[in-house]
């Protein structure tokens, strides 16, 4: 395995300090990072590495639930260098240039607002930063349209092989979702039954109990849709949709994912009210505490906006296996819970034979990523009693991953994505074609939301959205989860 070096731009910001870091030093406390990687933090503020190792310590104290280990602690900051560049002054590498070596793959992390994607990586090859073997690892969002969204790609194409490109997306490094796969494609039972002969409709819901956290500026010219529906519900839409990929290579499950955002069925302006609702929070009570609306947060420079907080769609997969299964799609902001979960709502068994009154529930598969990580299994079984002869109930059949595995702790995502990029394994990732295909199908919903007259519907902070996403699958004869 070729020795890495690690280069984290926007160091010094909270992303670093919440997730990135502490999520290599959990990795360096379980003996998986290689010995001799070595860590170049880059940040704008000029300082020393002791002072920047100083402050790296404090901020992930607080967002750490254990307290650091001392060792380790050490052990990790002997990787850990600090360079401090102005990422839009000319020449401001030539000092990360004298740190690379070209004998070991440079593993570069942009941490940063995407609007400097481009800016880094002229940057760098400008200061003949990228003369090695490199990858680049890039956050969310890769763009704000389909059009944008292009335009990063062609740029990190002129510096970069498709195969070294590394777009995250979180939520494909949980364990629940890995452990869908596995779920999916190595269990008969299962596999035999993922389709639209046994299933009725998917939920897949997530759900955020904060507002815009002070990011009013940036939300109000992206919103829910963009922020949310394009990369994570889409991730989990496809994972549950896929046809069995060849292998676990990278672009044997990219090609099964395309397949699917390919084969959604397009909103259009004379559907799109029956299809998608927006709504926008208002004042409300959360935690027992009064919350302000969005036109309320803090940095709103409107009396009146449009951006969503809030949506829900009914989605369709035209294709055999999905063929007339509604998948309904909900995010939202300032929601009662911090909920992300996926249900598989099997069908009502076609005869029922267990006598008046007594109506055995359909199955339900409940594959939540958060709060708690596992898989739940809705079974009817026989009541215990000898006066009913055949009453029955419904048992929850429940795989607890924190409670049933040999760890004291789940992963954090970034820890598993973080492994794979040092080890050259992109098979979490994001391919190219799979971000622009979603932009494409998310573009049109946006547009058939401007044609059709689809505004924002007030809901009150605290609850689950406004009511006409209740009535969005109410109609269909069903209801959310939660």
């Amino acid at each position: 395995m070729s020795a890495v070096d690690l280069i984290i731009f926007g160091a010094t910001g909270d992303l670093s300090a919440r997730k990135l870091f502490p999520a290599l030093f959990q990795l360096d406390a379980a003996g998986l990072l290689q010995d001799g990687l070595r860590i170049a933090a880059v940040g704008r503020q000029q300082q020393t590495v002791e002072a920047f190792r100083d402050e790296l310590r404090l901020k992930m104290s607080r967002y750490m639930r254990k307290e650091m280990n001392a060792e380790v602690w050490h052990q990790f900051i002997e990787r850990l260098d600090y360079l401090g560049a102005d990422f839009t002054e000319p020449h401001a590498f030539r000092g990360l240039r004298g740190w690379l070596d070209d004998g070991r793959v440079s593993l570069f992390y942009l941490a940063t607002p995407p609007s400097l994607f481009t800016t880094i990586c002229e940057q760098l090859n400008d200061d003949r930063c990228l003369t090695g073997p490199c990858r680049i690892v890039l956050e969310k969002p890769i763009g704000e349209s389909l059009e944008t969204s292009s335009e990063v790609n062609e740029t990190l194409g002129r510096f970069f092989a498709e195969q070294d490109i590394y777009r995250i997306d979180h939520y494909l490094g949980k364990e629940t979702v890995q452990n869908l796969l596995v779920l999916r494609f190595a269990n008969r039972f299962v596999n035999s039954q993922w389709d639209q002969s046994c299933i009725d409709h998917v939920q897949i819901t997530v759900a955020e109990k904060v507002g815009i956290e002070g990011r009013w500026a940036y939300y109000d010219g992206v919103g829910q849709l963009r922020d949310m529906v394009q990369n994570h519900l889409m991730q989990l839409l496809c994972l549950v949709a896929m046809e069995p990929p060849n292998s676990l290579e990278a672009e044997s499950i990219r090609d099964e994912k395309v397949k699917i955002v390919k084969a959604l069925r397009p909103v259009d302006p004379a559907t799109v009210k029956e299809h998608v609702v927006r709504g926008q929070y208002s004042q409300g009570v959360m935690n027992g505490q009064a919350v302000p609306g969005y036109l309320e947060e803090e940095g709103c420079a409107t009396s009146a906006s449009d951006t969503e907080t809030f949506v829900a769609i009914k989605a369709y997969v035209d294709n055999w296996r999905w063929s007339g299964v509604p998948f309904y799609l909900r995010t939202g902001k300032r929601m009662p819970d911090k909920v992300t979960e996926i249900i598989i709502q099997y069908k009502a068994l076609p005869h029922h034979i267990f006598g008046e009154g007594e109506s055995a529930e359909p199955n339900r598969l409940i594959i939540r990523l958060q709060p708690n990580e596992g898989i739940e299994m809705s079974m009817v079984s026989k009541r215990q009693s000898l006066k009913d002869k055949l009453s029955l109930q419904t048992h929850t059949l429940n795989f607890d991953f924190r409670k049933d595995g040999d760890i004291d702790r789940i992963p954090d995502a970034y820890e598993r994505l973080f492994l794979d990029a040092i080890n050259g394994d992109p098979s979490l990732f994001v391919g190219r074609e799979e971000i622009e295909e979603s932009w494409r199908w998310c573009d049109r919903i946006i547009a058939a939301c401007e044609q059709g007259d689809v505004g924002v519907s007030a809901y009150q902070a605290g609850s689950w959205g406004p009511s006409k996403s209740e009535l969005l699958i109410d109609r269909d004869g069903r209801s959310w989860n939660v």
